[in-house]
């Protein structure tokens, strides 16, 4: 019952037999004692509906604006992190589990592997997202975000949609190069700019579409005993287990690239700088991880792009920025992406 409603029936009751007593009675004094034991009543009333009101009120969610972070971010030590996980997950007790599902996890693995390899590592346990890049030699690619109930299947369906984002991107390039006029020097470096764009989306849809060994991490969840087998596996570098987290959308997951070795900061890229958007603006995008044969550099992972979940999984999603050239780079002379068979 709302507190208005408990009011009015309150006045319905009591002012009634009050009124009729003040009318019986005919010396002011009777009057007034009466009105103030009404007075009173009605007070004592209204503050009792307001007790009621407060503690009948309900409770609204109080994680509203938390954000849980796992990972890595920037100046952090990898070898830190790598412990601290190790040892979080060696602790993990075996009742811990969030909703009595399990634990989730940020499962980072030691290089880039292609769909079908994720069974094996993978395969026995709750996967919800996977991340991914093409590790193209001395430029910066874009770190995707995949959601995936299914494994390999819906890695491969995310795959086969980035590239056709990435098939975009690169006509969209195209077209920003023809459009621009005159011969200058600003002039011909903002063309090469767009014009290495196109290149860099070129290459990473060519990669996509063949089940490129671009997956590097995942989000799983599962049993702490499970976890820790998990661990031990091969391709597994590191399982850092999230027991504080209860909501994938209210998480953001920032796994370390197999690149980085030593501390988590951002390293020159090779290629040329970012192209301007269609406003004039530069867009700018944090550094990625530095090659692993250059000894000390490495970097934190860009922000990730999370596409559409393919069906039928029900995973979360949010929409893609517009084209941008990708976010992580690798030194010259590292090994192109291997595609794999799907």
């Amino acid at each position: 019952m709302r507190a208005g409603n408990l009011l009015r029936q309150l006045d319905q009751r009591l002012l009634p037999p009050l009124t009729r007593a003040v009318a019986r009675l005919g010396d002011r004094s009777a009057r007034s004692g009466v009105l103030t034991w009404a007075a009173v009543l009605s007070a004592a009333a209204v503050l009792g509906t307001a007790v009621w009101a407060v503690d009948d009120a309900p409770v609204g969610d109080r994680t509203v604006g938390e954000v849980t972070r796992v990972g890595v971010t920037d100046g952090d030590s990898v070898p830190g992190y790598l412990r601290s996980a190790a040892a979080d997950l060696a602790a993990l007790p075996a009742s811990a589990s969030s909703g009595g599902s399990g634990t989730y996890a940020l499962v980072t693995l030691t290089g880039y592997l292609p769909p079908q390899r994720l069974a094996a590592v993978l395969g026995d346990v709750g996967v919800s997202t996977v991340f991914g890049r093409v590790p193209l030699p001395g430029r910066q690619t874009e770190i995707v975000r995949i959601p995936a109930l299914r494994v390999p299947d819906d890695v491969v369906a995310g795959m086969e949609e980035v590239a056709a984002r990435k098939d975009t991107e690169a006509a969209d390039y195209q077209a920003r190069a023809a459009a621009v006029d005159g011969d200058g020097v600003g002039e011909r470096e903002l063309r090469e700019r767009y014009v290495s764009g196109a290149e860099v989306a070129t290459a990473e849809a060519a990669a996509y579409r063949t089940g490129c060994a671009c997956v590097y991490a995942a989000v799983v969840r599962a049993a702490p005993q499970v976890l820790r087998g998990v661990a031990a596996r091969p391709d597994v570098r590191a399982v850092d287990p999230a027991p504080e987290v209860y909501r994938l959308d209210r998480t953001v997951f920032t796994p370390p690239l197999p690149e980085q070795r030593d501390v988590v900061r951002p390293p020159a890229d090779t290629g040329p700088s970012p192209a301007p958007t269609p406003d004039g603006s530069v867009e700018s995008t944090p550094p990625a991880p530095a090659p692993l044969a250059s000894v000390g550099e490495s970097s934190e992972p860009a922000p990730v792009v999370t596409i559409p979940s393919p069906a039928p999984s029900s995973a979360e999603s949010t929409e893609p920025p517009p084209p941008s050239i990708a976010t992580s780079p690798d030194s010259t002379g590292a090994e192109s992406p291997t595609p794999a068979s799907s």
